[in-house]
């Protein structure tokens, strides 16, 4: 599917200019403050408390821990296996000469 790029939106920034208002005189400028509601950078789904935020990261971290454990026995393993071999050819070689 093709992304449609080049299409305008008409969001909630489009003005509505097709009113039929006329100005019969100066109006007063309305001072009242309405500020502009603030919203959430991540979202409203997006309310967790700092505890269980702490106990994921801590989770993320464990895992991280145990994954690189296993990694280094797995290399520690593999390089036992490489020198056992070297050891059984050179015994061979031994036997031969």
């Amino acid at each position: 599917m093709a992304k449609n790029r080049n299409k305008k939106r008409n969001g909630p920034a489009a003005m509505d200019v097709s009113t039929d208002q006329t100005v019969t005189g100066p109006q007063a400028m309305d001072t009242s403050e309405s500020a502009a509601p603030k919203q959430n950078i991540g979202g409203s789904h997006r309310k967790t408390k700092g505890v269980q935020m702490k106990r994921t990261k801590n989770a993320r971290k464990m895992k991280a821990i145990a994954k690189a454990i296993s990694k280094s026995e797995k290399l520690e393993e593999r390089i036992t296996r490489s020198e056992s071999k070297i050891e059984r050819t050179k015994d061979a070689k031994k036997l031969y000469e």
